[in-house]
């Protein structure tokens, strides 16, 4: 469990708040409109109305307890940058700010950002992924360029061991689990016989799964 601050409720910060909640964190949610926070209130353990580019509003919330403070506004740059920086200077353990424009993620992370996120860009890019393919069930982009994809196996691959599929030296990625009605089998061993109506989890750079996506 964590302790979270959310300034800023717009779509992206409300479902961040929920999100956060169902996996048991404590949220303290400002916003200055009122009616945003109403819906929120059984989500969350405190919620202020308030202006948080007034520096006075951001020392009365202690900012020092939190360990993570999200900026969530998207629709105003200016008052996103001036209340990243202000919570770097209050004693702010990690910042994570939410960007639109690469140019917007640059300042942010100049004045006090300890990360910046795009929640836009990110879903369109998981969105195209998937939908580019007709096999492709689920994407997660990693750091340096790796992802993991929830495909199907390959024709070829069905009534075959992992070892007799080659799939590693073939195409330099790593099964990490099988997905089928019974549940998750975790890190197959390479005896493992690839069946038709299963789903892979496979990690590795992108370029290589795409490899293996454009013969789905």
């Amino acid at each position: 469990m964590k302790s979270m601050l959310i300034i800023g409720l717009g779509r992206f910060g409300t479902h961040l708040c929920m999100d956060l909640s169902r996996l048991g964190n404590e949220i303290m949610i400002v916003d200055q409109d009122e009616a945003k926070l109403e819906d929120l209130l059984p989500h969350v353990v405190s919620a202020k109305i308030g202006d948080c580019t007034n520096e006075k509003v951001l020392k009365s919330l202690g900012i020092g307890n939190f360990d993570i403070c999200f900026v969530c506004i998207g629709s105003n740059f200016q008052s996103s940058l001036e209340i990243t920086s202000q919570l770097k200077e209050l004693g702010a353990k990690y910042v994570v700010s939410k960007a639109n424009r690469d140019i917007h993620a640059k300042f942010l992370l100049k004045n006090g950002a300890d990360e910046v996120i795009y929640p836009d860009r990110d879903i369109s890019e998981k969105v195209a992924v998937r939908f580019s393919a007709n096999q492709v069930f689920d994407y997660v982009e990693l750091d340096n360029g790796y992802s993991i994809y929830e495909i199907a196996p390959l024709p070829e691959w069905v009534g075959k061991s992992i070892r007799e599929a080659n799939v590693r030296a073939a195409y330099n990625a790593n099964i990490i689990g099988i997905k089928d009605e019974g549940g998750m089998k975790l890190m197959p061993g390479p005896d493992y016989v690839f069946q038709k109506n299963e789903h892979l989890m496979m990690i590795g750079h992108q370029r290589d799964i795409e490899k293996i996506v454009r013969r789905l």
